[in-house]
């Protein structure tokens, strides 16, 4: 099976990519550019990204690119409740790969913050992102359950996460096996990105695309929340 037999919704974008490594240079090309006409038009850019193992080779990419960087901000569609010099922090993971060179002078506005509770923290990190501006590209990954950023299926506050006008930037997640506490934007922001983009590898998360495309019960499977235009979705072997 391959990204191009999929039933895709009108207007989705599909690319697909022979590995890894040319699917992390075209994405980061395609975000430097869409940064850049951001910066053209109005003068900054904002961007969000997941955490996790796949995105590395993107942020690597990414970090090359020329853009002038100090009117870039970037945030995290998701991040585990830990300090930022945690192994699993996200934050730590886009500063040892993306905030590097001269993507180091991008603003950078983190999730976490150090609360005596996991509810304190969400509201001080839902505070934070009122200094969020609109949001121009977001890259978003996608689990085999088909979760995206950290909105699990059986997380005891999806539905609220997942509404329309849910009135929260971010609300505290759980994942089903993993115990660390996570954060995790809301649908109504993440839908807000003018450039949604979906990269995911490998047979196992194509054929969760395909069943999560079978459906619309976004609470069994959230990433069904947002496979809509003008969402591109990256792929490959």
């Amino acid at each position: 099976m391959q990204l191009s037999d999929l039933q895709l919704p009108a207007a989705v974008g599909a690319c697909t990519y022979t590995d890894a490594g040319q699917l992390a240079e075209a994405l980061a090309l395609q975000v430097a550019q869409a940064l850049r006409q951001a910066i053209e038009q109005r003068g900054s850019a904002c961007l969000l990204v997941s955490g996790g193992r796949s995105p590395l080779a993107f942020f690597q990419a990414l970090a090359q690119q020329p853009l002038p960087w100090a009117r870039v901000m970037i945030s995290l569609a998701d991040e585990r409740w830990v300090a930022p010099e945690h192994a699993d922090s996200n934050e730590a993971l886009v500063r040892r790969n993306l905030l590097q060179g001269s993507a180091a002078s991008a603003q950078f506005l983190g999730l976490y913050q150090p609360a005596a509770s996991l509810e304190a923290a969400t509201e001080l990190a839902d505070t934070a992102l009122a200094a969020l501006p609109p949001v121009d590209v977001l890259v978003l990954g996608m689990g085999e359950d088909g979760h995206c950023a950290s909105l699990f299926p059986g997380s005891p506050l999806l539905a609220l996460a997942l509404e329309r006008d849910c009135p929260r930037r971010v609300l505290p997640m759980q994942a089903p096996v993993a115990p660390t506490a996570r954060l995790s934007l809301t649908l109504p922001l993440l839908a807000s990105a003018r450039l949604p983009l979906l990269a995911i590898q490998g047979p196992a998360k194509l054929a969760t695309l395909e069943q999560a495309l079978a459906g619309s019960d976004a609470l069994q499977m959230p990433i069904r929340a947002l496979l809509k235009a003008p969402l591109q979705i990256h792929w490959c072997p």
